[in-house]
């Protein structure tokens, strides 16, 4: 339960936080922010009358403070605050007063915080700073990085390698020893030189052996079946797009670039323009999609107290929906066009958006337009086929580098439905104001680093989503603090 008196009662040796020096950082931190709502955030998280007398969550939380604004670990960050008088004045405590158990700290954080109790941290911690004009934000970037999980990747030969022996051990855990009726010769999948006879070898192995194992299967045993039994009904596994390691079962394989591959997770990040400081932040698995949770991320950063005006993102934030967000909410967007999404040739055709027009560079013009649904990967998706007008095509110059081989009588452009706005988008990105208003977006680049490199987000802690989650987030916050130390 929580202590029913808050208030500290100041011991002999107090004065000794007198040698601390006023601009240290952590007191320019507690000047700045109020920590005294965390409190209140996980006070249901406690029983107010059962129970043995729990360490405050704000003490607990500053500790987590602490360990990711300096880059330690539970045990470490412990035992510098045993020995650091700006530690100990950070945390409200007394210099004689006891730390709690390391082991304490990480129930604190696996059990006690929840992903909404951290965004909520970060949140106050952003609206306090607007409340005290640290900053005046009416602009935010976004910007994702990767992060490497805490293990190596492994090919599904392995993987299933490993799940075999493990069963193997279950059952001599359960049974006393392995039955005779249990193959137990693993197949040597490094001589098979073809990689698909090789991987359906280990395949075929691993479910000869958990359908003979499962007659004699203990509790240990199968909760390891049923774990070989999910891994083998990914049709991804086999592909080398799914799970990749037993020790972490949440990281994925994603993208760098065309040729360049990462393991582990995606970081999400929202940034804003004035002071630099982190409002949302978004973790998922390597293979995601940049953007996914956009609006998720915009709502978060307005509950704070930004009043966004402009955005700024990079290609990959030019999708439909966040353009349609952007422009729901009234906020100007300031995001290049992305080939992927917008495949006209600005050089042959131009678009009118008054009259619904696509002309050529010869000057003809589209007639008419007939919209049509077409299917893809069992999607439905709406095209706009225009029509240009028949004889300026018949007389034209470029009719054989326009038409290509085809025989058609006039030229028809297919284009999707958000083509129109793609192009005025594409208009927009090459005036002047577009290209110095963009350049704000590099600081995000900057803040990325400085997480990666001085806070250790380039690597998971541990293992699982929920774990990198918390890391990411906790090191948003240590990264506002710093920054709004610095402001003030």
């Amino acid at each position: 339960m929580l202590s029913q008196n808050s208030g500290k009662q100041l011991s002999f040796y107090y004065t000794l936080y007198d040698r601390i020096p006023e601009d240290h950082l952590l007191k320019k931190i507690d000047a700045a922010v109020d920590f005294s709502f965390i409190n209140e955030l996980l006070v249901d998280s406690y029983s107010r009358t059962l129970g043995r007398p729990a360490k405050e969550p704000e003490l607990m939380m500053k500790l987590l403070f602490l360990e990711f604004l300096y880059n330690l670990s539970d045990q470490r960050v412990l035992e510098e605050a045993n020995c650091n008088l700006a530690y100990l004045w950070f945390l409200g405590l007394n210099p004689e007063d006891a730390l709690p158990h390391p082991s304490l700290l990480a129930k604190f954080r696996t059990q006690r915080l929840r992903d909404i109790t951290l965004d909520e941290v970060i949140s106050e911690i952003i609206h306090q700073a607007i409340e005290k004009k640290v900053i005046k934000p009416d602009a935010v970037a976004i910007d994702a990085t990767h992060i490497q999980a805490n293990c190596k990747k492994q090919i599904p030969e392995r993987i299933m390698k490993h799940l075999a022996k493990k069963i193997f051990r279950d059952l001599e855990q359960d049974c006393g020893k392995i039955p005779e009726e249990i193959d137990t010769t693993i197949p040597d999948y490094t001589q098979i030189e073809d990689h698909k006879e090789a991987k359906k070898t280990m395949k075929e192995f691993l479910e000869k052996t958990i359908e003979t194992a499962q007659a004699f299967a203990g509790e240990n045993t199968t909760e390891t079946i049923e774990e070989a039994k999910d891994v083998l009904s990914d049709e991804k596994f086999i592909l080398q797009k799914g799970l990749r390691s037993l020790c972490d079962k949440d990281a994925r394989v994603g993208n760098k670039s065309k040729t360049q591959q990462f393991f582990g997770y995606k970081a999400e990040v929202m940034m804003t323009n004035d002071g630099h400081l982190i409002t949302a932040v978004n973790v998922n698995s390597g293979e995601t999609m940049d953007g996914e949770h956009f609006e998720e991320m915009l709502e978060r950063t307005c509950t704070s107290g930004v009043e966004i005006k402009e955005l700024y993102g990079d290609k990959a934030y030019c999708r439909k929906n966040i353009l349609d967000s952007l422009k729901k909410r009234q906020i100007e967007g300031y995001i290049p066009v992305s080939a992927s999404v917008y495949k006209i040739d600005e050089s042959y055709f131009s678009y009118n958006k008054d009259s619904d027009q696509w002309f050529c560079r010869m000057g003809n013009s589209t007639t008419k337009c007939k919209k049509s649904i077409r299917k893809k990967r069992g999607k439905a998706y709406e095209y706009l086929s225009y029509y240009f007008e028949k004889e300026p095509c018949k007389e034209c110059p470029h009719r054989k580098e326009c038409f290509g081989n085809s025989k058609r009588k006039t030229r028809i452009l297919e284009v999707s439905v958000s083509t129109s706005d793609y192009y005025e988008l594409s208009q927009k990105e090459k005036t002047p104001e577009f290209k110095e208003k963009y350049k704000n977006r590099a600081a995000i680049e900057c803040k990325n680093a400085e997480m990666k490199r001085f806070y250790g987000m380039s690597r998971a802690r541990g293992w699982g989503l929920k774990g990198v989650v918390t890391q990411v987030k906790l090191t948003a916050i240590a990264v506002n603090l710093r920054a709004i130390a610095r402001l003030v």
